[in-house]
């Protein structure tokens, strides 16, 4: 199984740290949405519709307290499925 095959409701994991990258309402480009490892769950499935056989996942990822943020748009290649062991 990969990301592509997940649902929405679905855990899944920032492979590298999401930064802001200017494209989100109200959001401050350069900040840091996710530490790589965070955890999220994936609340929309979707495509650019420039490039429809690319999928784009809506995640929403916890916060230090757990709490789910807003949604942040991910490509495929953003998420993983294994948690990422911090030493």
């Amino acid at each position: 199984m990969n990301v592509e095959d997940l649902d929405i409701g679905d855990v899944i994991y920032a492979a590298n740290t999401i930064i802001d990258d200017g494209s989100i309402p109200d959001g401050l480009e350069g900040e840091i949405l996710a530490e790589a490892g965070t955890r999220g769950v994936i609340t929309l499935i979707g495509y650019v519709e420039e490039e429809q056989a690319r999928s784009v996942f809506l995640v929403r990822f916890e916060d230090k307290d757990m709490n789910l943020g807003s949604p942040v748009g991910c490509w495929v290649e953003d998420l993983t499925m294994e948690p990422r062991l911090i030493n």
